[in-house]
């Protein structure tokens, strides 16, 4: 193996370094003072126009609110699809329930009305009482339409 050293840097002293860092002070000064003026003129522009930015920016806020308000995900258009929803339902309970009721009082007569008992007798099962003749009427036959016109010829 070789353990050869190439190239010894030597550091340079302290004092050496500060007088290196001296000499190049008026070159970093100089840079700055290029940089601060042309950070001057862009701030400087800036800042005639912070109303117009300021003016543009609230209008893109209130743009973006509006359009959350009625399209978000809880907008008003969500809201009144689900509230046309809400009362169609609602109005399907109240057809439900009156329907539930007409069914109970049809249920309550069948169980204790004798009279309703023999109607539903005779006119679903044709139940008649001795002497009596029940007539029913035959299905009417079912009408075919022709699907074509070469069908129909």
């Amino acid at each position: 193996m070789d353990f050869r050293v190439k190239k010894i840097r030597l550091l340079a002293s302290p004092n050496e370094r500060f007088q290196a860092l001296a000499e190049k002070a008026h070159e970093a000064e100089a840079w700055a003072e290029r940089l601060r003026a042309r950070m001057h003129l862009l701030l400087e522009r800036t800042f005639s126009l912070r109303r117009r930015l300021a003016t543009i920016a609230v209008s893109l806020l209130a743009m973006w609110l509006f359009l959350h308000v009625m399209l978000g995900a809880n907008g008003m258009v969500i809201y009144r699809a689900k509230r046309a929803e809400y009362q169609g339902l609602q109005k399907q309970i109240q057809q439900l329930q009156s329907e539930n009721a007409h069914y109970s009082e049809q249920n309550r007569q069948l169980k204790g009305d004798p009279q309703r008992i023999e109607k539903e007798a005779r006119e679903q099962f044709h139940y008649a009482r001795p002497g009596e003749v029940v007539y029913v009427a035959p299905d009417p036959p079912a009408v075919s339409t022709p699907q074509s016109r070469t069908a129909s010829r």
